[in-house]
């Protein structure tokens, strides 16, 4: 397990947009662990299996080969950031001996503990099926039953492309506010909506991931360390 020179492991993220870089640096940098952070950014992978599909070999040859330099970089885990293929991710982890857990797991979970009705928000249509699937996955290992609505933020995408920002923030926000009372808890299906949830007003909980994703990593290092475990 490398360690920085504060004594600290290290958190590895495997980006599919430079946007994320400073979202997880500040994340980590705000724990009071001194953690330190190695990043890959591989922006053409998520083109890649928005156009072929998150499990073509393709796509799982460039996650491997992206977990492979964080590995070797010496992150102690990995957080894959993009929900489209961070399913993937996870299965291809499997085979390294450095853990990689999805940006959206501990997000999930929470929601599972959040109430029945999720809405999941999102400006990529390749995010509803990834983030469903684990909804799912997360309520029947809780032996839960969940109703799942996936609501579309059209045009949102179309900002970021165009690096406005906040006018995708603002979209987002504007699609969670328009759901009412239709749910008991809104889900972001991309990091990159984060900022959205602080816009939101209203009684119904709007969740995020990278928060949430960055704290259940560190402590699942943390963990790893007490236990004596190494990479």
């Amino acid at each position: 397990m490398l360690l920085n020179d504060s004594g600290a492991p290290t958190i590895g993220f495997l980006h599919t947009s430079p946007v994320h870089i400073g979202t997880f640096d500040t994340l980590v940098a705000e724990h009071p662990g001194g953690f330190n952070t190695v990043e890959v950014v591989d922006e053409p992978l998520l083109d890649l299996a928005r156009s072929v599909g998150p499990s073509h070999p393709d796509v799982v040859a460039g996650i491997s080969s992206s977990l492979d330099e964080l590995e070797r970089a010496g992150a102690s885990i990995v957080v894959c950031t993009c929900s489209t293929i961070a399913g993937e991710a996870e299965l291809v982890g499997e085979r390294f001996d450095v853990p990689v857990v999805r940006v959206d797991r501990a997000m999930a979970e929470r929601a599972i503990a959040s109430g029945t009705r999720i809405a999941v928000v999102g400006a990529l249509e390749s995010t509803f099926s990834p983030t469903r699937a684990l909804l799912e996955s997360c309520a029947s290992s809780e032996g839960v039953s969940i109703e799942i609505t996936d609501v579309f933020s059209e045009g949102s995408w179309d900002n970021f492309e165009a690096g406005n920002i906040d006018g995708y923030m603002q979209s987002v926000a504007a699609t969670c506010s328009s759901l009412g009372g239709t749910c008991d808890v809104i889900v972001l299906a991309q990091a990159s909506m984060a900022v959205a949830a602080t816009m939101v007003e209203g009684p119904i909980p709007v969740l995020s991931s990278p928060a949430l994703a960055v704290e259940a990593a560190i402590a699942a290092v943390q963990d790893r360390l007490d236990s004596g475990q190494g990479r």
